[in-house]
Protein backbone atom coordinates (compact mmCIF):
# COMPACT_ATOMS: atom_id res chain seq x y z
CA UNK A 1 0.00 0.00 0.00
CA UNK A 2 1.34 3.42 -1.09
CA UNK A 3 1.45 6.24 1.71
CA UNK A 4 0.23 10.18 0.68
CA UNK A 5 3.61 11.03 3.14
CA UNK A 6 7.37 10.60 2.72
CA UNK A 7 9.98 11.47 4.97
CA UNK A 8 12.72 14.30 4.50
CA UNK A 9 15.32 15.34 6.41
CA UNK A 10 13.53 18.41 7.75
CA UNK A 11 9.95 17.47 8.28
CA UNK A 12 7.68 15.00 5.20
CA UNK A 13 6.50 16.04 2.36
CA UNK A 14 2.87 15.51 1.67
CA UNK A 15 0.53 14.72 -1.54
CA UNK A 16 -3.01 16.32 -1.67
CA UNK A 17 -5.44 16.66 -3.65
CA UNK A 18 -7.44 20.34 -3.00
CA UNK A 19 -11.14 20.25 -3.28
CA UNK A 20 -11.68 24.62 -3.43
CA UNK A 21 -14.95 26.45 -2.99
CA UNK A 22 -16.07 23.21 -1.12
CA UNK A 23 -18.89 23.49 0.89
CA UNK A 24 -17.86 20.47 3.66
CA UNK A 25 -14.24 21.74 4.49
CA UNK A 26 -11.73 19.73 6.06
CA UNK A 27 -9.60 16.62 5.46
CA UNK A 28 -11.98 14.11 3.80
CA UNK A 29 -9.72 10.73 4.02
CA UNK A 30 -7.54 9.69 0.85
CA UNK A 31 -8.02 9.68 -2.73
CA UNK A 32 -5.89 7.42 -5.44
CA UNK A 33 -4.11 8.85 -8.40
CA UNK A 34 -1.99 8.36 -11.26
CA UNK A 35 1.30 9.63 -9.17
CA UNK A 36 0.13 7.47 -5.73
CA UNK A 37 -2.53 7.86 -2.65
CA UNK A 38 -2.88 11.73 -2.01
CA UNK A 39 -5.03 13.50 0.89
CA UNK A 40 -8.32 14.98 0.11
CA UNK A 41 -8.35 18.61 1.79
CA UNK A 42 -11.28 20.45 0.95
CA UNK A 43 -11.40 24.69 1.72
CA UNK A 44 -14.33 26.96 1.18
CA UNK A 45 -11.76 29.30 -0.41
CA UNK A 46 -11.52 29.78 -4.53
CA UNK A 47 -8.24 29.02 -6.31
CA UNK A 48 -7.40 32.95 -6.49
CA UNK A 49 -4.68 35.00 -5.75
CA UNK A 50 -3.03 31.46 -3.39
CA UNK A 51 -6.19 31.34 -1.29
CA UNK A 52 -7.11 28.31 -1.12
CA UNK A 53 -3.44 27.41 -1.05
CA UNK A 54 -2.84 29.51 1.95
CA UNK A 55 -6.15 27.28 3.29
CA UNK A 56 -5.11 24.19 2.68
CA UNK A 57 -1.48 24.85 4.61
CA UNK A 58 -3.87 26.28 7.38
CA UNK A 59 -6.23 22.86 7.28
CA UNK A 60 -3.48 20.89 7.55
CA UNK A 61 -1.07 22.57 10.08
CA UNK A 62 -4.72 22.41 12.44
CA UNK A 63 -4.84 19.11 12.60
CA UNK A 64 -1.28 18.59 13.14
CA UNK A 65 -1.13 20.44 16.09
CA UNK A 66 1.65 22.71 14.26
CA UNK A 67 1.71 26.77 13.52
CA UNK A 68 0.76 27.55 9.86
CA UNK A 69 4.33 28.73 9.53
CA UNK A 70 5.33 25.37 9.64
CA UNK A 71 3.57 24.24 6.03
CA UNK A 72 4.12 25.33 2.51
CA UNK A 73 2.69 24.41 -0.74
CA UNK A 74 6.49 22.63 -2.23
CA UNK A 75 5.01 21.43 -5.70
CA UNK A 76 1.91 22.12 -7.31
CA UNK A 77 1.03 26.00 -6.72
CA UNK A 78 -1.65 26.25 -9.46
CA UNK A 79 -2.67 22.72 -9.49
CA UNK A 80 -5.30 20.73 -7.52
CA UNK A 81 -2.74 17.85 -6.79
CA UNK A 82 -0.12 19.57 -4.81
CA UNK A 83 3.03 18.34 -2.45
CA UNK A 84 3.01 20.45 0.55
CA UNK A 85 6.18 20.57 2.77
CA UNK A 86 5.89 20.12 6.60
CA UNK A 87 8.76 21.21 8.86
CA UNK A 88 9.46 19.14 12.09
CA UNK A 89 10.50 15.65 13.92
CA UNK A 90 9.76 13.50 10.66
CA UNK A 91 9.12 10.59 12.99
CA UNK A 92 6.31 12.42 14.96
CA UNK A 93 4.87 14.02 11.76
CA UNK A 94 4.43 10.14 10.46
CA UNK A 95 2.59 9.22 13.52
CA UNK A 96 0.15 12.33 13.56
CA UNK A 97 0.20 11.84 9.86
CA UNK A 98 -1.20 8.40 10.47
CA UNK A 99 -3.75 9.33 12.83
CA UNK A 100 -5.39 11.33 10.18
Amino acid sequence: MSCFWRPLPDGVAVSVKVHPKSHRPGLHGTAPSASGERLRVAVTDPPEDGRANRAVCAVLAEALGLPTSAVRVAAGATAREKTLHIIGDAQSLADRLARL
